[in-house]
C-alpha cells in the first residue's frame, strides 16, 4: 500500500474498493466532456498528479494496478498510451467551471483565454500560471475543458492551485473596464502589436515605480489582464476591441525570416515572465 494514500485518505479502504465492469465502464466515459459534466468527475493518472489533486479536490475512486485492479482493467481505463498503474476519480471543484464569486481583477495579474482548443497547451499554460503566481485564469466557454484528462495531465497538479473560470469573455472584459475604468489594463498578444519589451520597460529608469508609470499600471500587478489567443487565428475581433495594450514578443535577429508564431504556452510563459521579472 501507498505510503501517501494510507497517510492522506482516512477511508482508503472504501475508496480503494475491487473494481467492477461498471466502474470500469464510468472512468472510460469520464474521458468525454458530457459524462464529466453529468456526473461531476473527472480523472487523473500517475502517483505523483493524484497525490497533488487530493490536497484540493475530493478523492471518489482510487484503482491502483496490483492491489484492486488488474493490469488489463488499468488499460482499459486509462487514456494514456502506456498508463501508470494509479487512476483516481476526484469531484469537480464547485464553481471552478463559472466565474460566480470570482468575476474581478482586483488582486494579482489575470490570465484570460481566447479559444485555447489544443489540451495539452492548456495544461501547459495552468502550470505556467502556477509556477509564475498566476491564481485565475479566465477562459473563453470556447476553450479547452480544463478536467480534459490531457490537460489534467499537463497541469502535474497546478489546478490545486489555480482557479479556471469559463465566461463570456468579451462581458467579462467590459465588466473589467466598467469596474476600473481608466486603472485596469488589458494587454493582448497581437502579430502586430507593439514590442513588449519597449511597452513594459521604461528606457532609461530601472525603478520599479518609473516601469509601472510607462506600462500605465497603476500598482504591483493589480489591474492588469493578459489575454492569448487562439492557436491558428489569435485573439477573436470581439475580444480584440477591448484589449487596451497590444503587445508582441519579438523575434530575433529583429529582420531576419522566421516562424510565422509562437506556440500560445511558449508564448504565454514568456510574457508571463518578463511581467513579474519587473515586478508587476
Amino acid at each position: 500500500m501507498s505510503k501517501f494514500f494510507s497517510t492522506f485518505v482516512p477511508d482508503f479502504e472504501i475508496i480503494m474498493e475491487k473494481i467492477s465492469k461498471s466502474q470500469v465502464k464510468l472512468v472510460k466515459s469520464l474521458q468525454v466532456k458530457k459524462y464529466r459534466d453529468e456526473l461531476g468527475l473527472f480523472v487523473a493518472e500517475g502517483e505523483k498528479c493524484v497525490e497533488e489533486l487530493r490536497r484540493a479536490f475530493e478523492l471518489v475512486h482510487l484503482y491502483r494496478e496490483g492491489e484492486n485492479a488488474t493490469r488489463t482493467e488499468i488499460e482499459q481505463m486509462s487514456g494514456l498510451r502506456t498508463p501508470q498503474g494509479v487512476i483516481g476519480v476526484f469531484k469537480k471543484r464547485n464553481g471552478a467551471n463559472d466565474a460566480n464569486g470570482v468575476s474581478d481583477a482586483n488582486d494579482g495579474l489575470i490570465l484570460a483565454l481566447d479559444g485555447i482548443q489544443d489540451p495539452g497547451n492548456l495544461g501547459t499554460i495552468i502550470r505556467t500560471c502556477d509556477w509564475f503566481g498566476v491564481h485565475d485564469i479566465f477562459c473563453s466557454s470556447d476553450t479547452a475543458d480544463c478536467y480534459n484528462p490531457k490537460v489534467v495531465q499537463a497541469t502535474m497538479g497546478a489546478l490545486v492551485r489555480v482557479q479556471v473560470h469559463y465566461v463570456n469573455l468579451p462581458a467579462w472584459l467590459q465588466s473589467q473596464i466598467t469596474n476600473h475604468q481608466s486603472q485596469i489594463k488589458i494587454y493582448g498578444t497581437l502579430l502586430d502589436g507593439k514590442d513588449m519589451y519597449e511597452v513594459l520597460q521604461s528606457a532609461g529608469r530601472p525603478d520599479s515605480e518609473a516601469v509601472l508609470q510607462h506600462s500605465g499600471l497603476t500598482g504591483k500587478a493589480g489591474h492588469a489582464v493578459i489575454v492569448m489567443g487562439n492557436e491558428g487565428n489569435g485573439i477573436s475581433p470581439e475580444v480584440r476591441k477591448f484589449v487596451t495594450h497590444p503587445i508582441r514578443i519579438p523575434s530575433y535577429p529583429k529582420d531576419a525570416e522566421t516562424s510565422e508564431s509562437l506556440n500560445v504556452s511558449i508564448a504565454t510563459a514568456i510574457v508571463l515572465a518578463e511581467f513579474r521579472r519587473l515586478g508587476l
